[in-house]
C-alpha cells in the first residue's frame, strides 16, 4: 500500500508540474503535505516534517551551491572559463572533449560531494557548449556520468566511506574494486550512452557564460586552472589527509574545519575574487555585480532543492522505506543483488543517494554474518543501487534539469537513464568481481 501511496503522490507531482503548470516548489511543497496525509503521518507533525526537509537540504547546500555559482560567473565573466576551454580544446581536440570532461568530472569528484562537483563543473561544460557550438547535453552527461560513479563507488568519496565502515570492508579493497567498475561504468553512461541523444537540444542558464574575449585579455592558463580549480585541490588535499592521518584534539579539529566545503569555497572565492577579478582590472563593484547577477539566477534552484528535500523528509519520516524492503530481507535472492536492490527501491523511493546508501547498509549490516557477502563487493552493490533511476523526488534531477533547462520528458531521456545505466553496470560488474573473485 505505501508503494502505491509512494507512485500516486509521485505521479501527482509530475501532472502539477507539467500539465497543471505549477510552480516546481509549490507542488513540491503541496504533494510533500499530500504523501505526509496519506502515509498516516499525524496531522500536528507534517508541517513540521516538511519544513525540517527544507531546512535540511538547504542547510547542507545552500553555502556550497550559492558561492559555487558566485564563483563559476566569475569564472565566465572574466574569461577564465574561456581560457581553459581553449587549452582543453587545444590539448585534446574538438573530438575528444568529452573524453577530456569525463576524466575530469572523475578525478575531481573523488574527493568532492556530488553537489559541489556540480556546481564546480557545469560552467565549464557550458562554456565548451557555447564557444564552439556543442550539445550541452552530449558533452555534460559524460562529466556528469564520472561524477556520479565517485559519488556511489569509490573512497574516500563520503558516502562509500560510510558504507565501508558500516559494512566493516576494506578501504584498499573496495577503492580497487571500485575502479574496476568506474571504468565501464563511465563509458558506457557517458560517450556511448550519449550518442543516441547527441542530438537534444537545451539552452543552459547563460549566467555563467560571458560574451567571448579577445586572446590578449584572457587571464594566464595557470591562473584561470588554479583559481577555477581551487577548491577541488583543497577539498582533495584535505580528504586525502584525514584517509591517512587523523589528528586528534586542536590540530583534528582545525584540519576538519580548513576541509568543510562551506570553508574551502570561501576561501576559494576569496583567492579567485583577487586572482582572477580584482588582478585583472576588475574593480570591486563590478565583482560584486557578479555575484549579485549570480544569486538571482541560482535562487529558483535553491527553492526547488528546498522542495525536494521537503519530500524526502516526508518519506524518512513515515518509515516508508523500512516497510518496503521488510519483505526482501527473507527471500532466496542473491545477497549482492539484495543489497543492489534495497538500496534501489529505497532511492526510488526517497531520492537521496546518499539516504538510500546508509539505510540499505544500516538493513544488511546485521546479517552480513549469516549471508556469507564479500563486504567490499557488498559496498560497491549498495553504492550503485543508490544510484538507480534518479527522478523527480531527487534534488540532482532539479539540478540538471533547471541548470541546463530541459523539459521533464528530455531530463529523464538524459538524466534519469545515464544514472540507471551507472546503476545497472554497477551491479553487472559487482557480479562478475564475485564470480572471478
Amino acid at each position: 500500500m505505501s508503494f502505491l501511496i509512494i507512485l500516486v503522490c509521485i505521479l501527482i507531482l509530475v501532472l502539477l508540474i507539467t500539465w497543471a503548470k505549477l510552480n516546481p516548489f509549490l507542488a513540491f511543497v503541496v504533494v510533500s503535505i499530500l504523501t505526509g496525509v496519506l502515509l498516516g503521518v499525524p496531522l500536528s507533525e507534517v508541517t513540521g516534517i516538511v519544513e525540517k526537509g527544507i531546512g535540511g537540504m538547504l542547510g547542507g547546500l545552500v553555502i556550497v551551491i550559492v558561492l559555487g555559482a558566485m564563483l563559476g560567473k566569475l569564472v565566465a565573466e572574466t574569461g577564465a572559463a574561456q581560457k581553459i576551454t581553449n587549452v582543453l580544446m587545444n590539448t585534446f581536440g574538438e573530438k575528444r572533449i568529452q573524453w577530456a570532461l569525463m576524466t575530469t568530472g572523475f578525478v575531481v569528484g573523488i574527493p568532492l560531494f556530488y553537489n559541489v562537483g556540480f556546481v564546480l563543473l557545469v560552467p565549464l561544460i557550458f562554456s565548451v557548449a557555447y564557444q564552439f557550438k556543442m550539445k550541452a547535453v552530449f558533452i555534460g552527461i559524460p562529466m556528469l556520468a564520472a561524477l556520479s560513479v565517485t559519488h556511489g563507488f569509490l573512497p574516500p568519496h563520503p558516502s562509500p566511506t560510510a558504507l565501508v565502515g558500516q559494512l566493516s570492508a576494506d578501504m584498499g579493497l573496495t577503492l580497487i574494486y571500485g575502479f574496476c567498475l568506474a571504468v565501464p561504468a563511465i563509458i558506457l553512461a557517458g560517450p556511448i550512452f550519449t550518442r543516441s541523444i547527441k542530438n537534444m537540444d537545451s539552452k543552459p542558464l547563460k549566467t555563467f557564460v560571458a560574451d567571448s574575449k579577445d586572446e590578449s585579455q584572457l587571464p594566464g592558463g595557470f591562473n584561470s586552472f588554479f583559481s577555477a580549480l581551487l577548491p577541488v585541490v583543497l577539498l582533495a588535499g584535505a580528504a586525502i589527509l584525514q584517509l591517512y592521518w587523523q589528528p586528534s584534539g586542536t590540530i583534528g579539529e582545525v584540519v576538519g574545519f580548513v576541509g568543510n566545503p562551506s570553508v574551502v569555497m570561501i576561501v576559494a572565492l576569496g583567492y579567485a575574487t583577487y586572482s582572477i577579478g580584482l588582478k585583472q582590472g576588475y574593480d570591486m563593484k563590478a565583482v560584486m555585480g557578479f555575484y549579485t547577477d549570480a544569486i538571482k539566477d541560482i535562487s529558483p534552484i535553491l527553492l526547488i532543492v528546498a522542495g525536494a528535500g521537503a519530500l524526502k523528509q516526508v518519506f524518512i519520516a513515515s518509515g516508508v522505506s523500512t516497510e518496503l524492503v521488510a519483505g526482501l530481507q527473507d527471500s532466496s535472492i542473491h545477497p549482492l543483488v539484495l543489497g543492489w536492490l534495497i538500496a534501489g527501491i529505497i532511492r526510488v523511493a526517497i531520492g537521496s543517494a546518499t539516504v538510500a546508501g546508509l539505510t540499505a547498509a544500516g538493513i544488511l549490516a546485521p546479517v552480513m554474518g549469516q549471508i556469507g557477502a564479500d563486504p567490499n563487493l557488498m559496498v560497491l552493490s549498495v553504492g550503485a543501487g543508490s544510484l538507480l533511476f534518479s527522478h523527480v523526488n531527487d534534488s540532482g534531477f532539479w539540478m540538471y534539469k533547471e541548470y541546463f533547462n530541459l523539459s521533464i520528458k528530455d531530463t529523464i531521456k538524459s538524466w534519469s537513464v545515464m544514472e540507471t545505466i551507472v546503476s545497472v553496470v554497477g551491479l553487472v560488474g559487482v557480479l562478475i568481481l564475485d564470480w572471478l573473485i
